[in-house]
């Protein structure tokens, strides 16, 4: 059952189903939407006592609902300055070193740093010998994308590419997934070296945001987009550890990397398939 049902993700339509999702979530289908929202969260087990609108005749769209606030102070941020935190609500994918630019995706799968970034070659250098960790949003998740360390954002690339599920088994059947997906990379600039968050799409994701440049979405073809932003002066955009950085409108993954020896351990517990809670410790820095 599971070879069909990766079979028929290779066959199925993935970049025109997404944008007709995406057309329905940005609608205000008045009650429609709301009896969809009502039957997601039954599906999915979502937490509504978490959100900052817990009824769901609150939302207009579905987008506003699944991108939802949480209540004040529910995800406190760990501001031991030596601590990195989780950026997500979700599960850890993988996570360890980078080797040979090579990142471990799956048994029997791996995939390049040089392919994740777009074929940035100076930017897959960066991370050379430091470490990586992915970490996979469920549709119950909360789906903002926060900073797990303060920092300056210097570039930010627009790759496509495909629109696979990113769920575990696609991960373990789909070679260099997170690599053949359309994704968002934002660097930034931190006291412990570059940071990469990398923000993968995926089948019925309808749109990547981030808070500074909006809804991502150049013209539909192969090219790789970049934008390059000052790092010093008054037009530089730094945010502090914790602060929204973007969002999914419906789930997907974030991969990060990180420079060599900016981490000097894991925290406890953080490891495969590990629950993440946005602002709760994930690294220890090195001194």
């Amino acid at each position: 059952m599971d070879k069909v049902k990766i079979a028929l993700q290779y066959l199925m339509p993935k970049h025109l189903l997404s944008r007709i999702v995406g057309k329905f979530a940005a609608a205000e289908a008045g009650v429609v939407t709301t009896a969809f929202i009502k039957w997601f969260i039954k599906q999915y087990g979502i937490n509504m006592n978490e959100a900052l609108h817990s009824e769901p005749e609150a939302y207009k769209t579905f987008n506003d609902f699944f991108t939802r606030e949480l209540k004040p102070g529910l995800r406190p941020v760990t501001q031991d300055n030596d601590i990195m935190v989780h950026p997500v609500d979700g599960a850890v994918s993988q996570l360890g070193p980078i080797e040979d630019g090579r990142i471990f995706q799956a048994k029997g799968h791996h995939y390049t740093a040089l392919a994740l970034l777009g074929g940035q070659a100076d930017d897959a250098a960066r991370f050379e010998g430091g470490d990586f960790a992915t970490i996979y949003l469920a549709p119950k998740d909360y789906h903002r994308i926060h900073m797990p360390i303060k920092g300056t954002l210097s570039k930010m690339t627009y790759v496509p590419g495909e629109l696979f599920s990113v769920n575990p088994l696609t991960a373990r059947n789909v070679p260099g997934l997170f690599a053949r997906n359309e994704r968002v990379v934002a660097i930034f600039e931190t006291e412990k070296g570059p940071l990469a968050m990398v923000l993968v799409g995926a089948t019925i994701v309808a749109s990547i945001e981030t808070v500074w440049a909006g809804t991502v979405t150049p013209p539909t073809g192969k090219k790789v987009f970049t934008w390059d932003y000052p790092t010093e002066g008054p037009d530089a955009i730094t945010l502090e550890k914790g602060a929204e950085m973007g969002r999914f409108k419906l789930g997907s993954t974030v991969v990060m990397l990180f420079a060599k020896d900016a981490i000097d351990e894991f925290a406890d517990g953080v490891e495969a398939e590990a629950v993440t809670r946005m602002g709760k410790p994930f690294a220890k820095l090195e001194d």
